[in-house]
């Protein structure tokens, strides 16, 4: 199911619009960021493999582990795949919930909560 950039981004933007103010402001250090694709050096860096199946990708360090003693680390960013996304759906309602739910599942890396964390809540 395939879709043009422009409405991709505008899903990722609209999930980010729902999210709770509480959760809002504590994004405003990262940029979420649409690409088609991970790209080699984006997998080499993150030691990440299966780029096909990459649907999101967190990089930066999770609110849970910041210091006060500790620098912030630059550039602190979500990616957001979308031929991966477009490739697993078969609908459009499956790339708006799909879009939605990757999203969702980066920002929680960003809160600290892990995939396994996420796996025992049904996410």
């Amino acid at each position: 199911m395939e879709i043009s950039k422009e409405e991709f981004a505008a899903l990722v933007a609209e999930a980010l619009e729902t999210l709770p103010e509480e959760f809002a402001k504590r994004l405003e250090n990262l940029s979420v960021e649409v690409q088609s694709s991970p790209d080699p050096e984006l997998m080499r860096r993150y030691k990440m493999r299966g780029p096909r199946s990459l649907l999101g990708l967190y990089v930066g360090v999770p609110l849970t582990h910041k210091s006060v003693l500790a620098p912030w680390e630059y550039p602190e960013a979500i990616y957001i795949f979308q031929d991966n996304i477009q490739r697993m759906c078969r609908s459009h309602q499956e790339v708006i919930a799909q879009v939605r739910a990757t999203v969702l599942h980066e920002i929680a890396h960003h809160f600290g909560i892990s995939d396994d964390e996420l796996d025992e809540m049904g996410y």
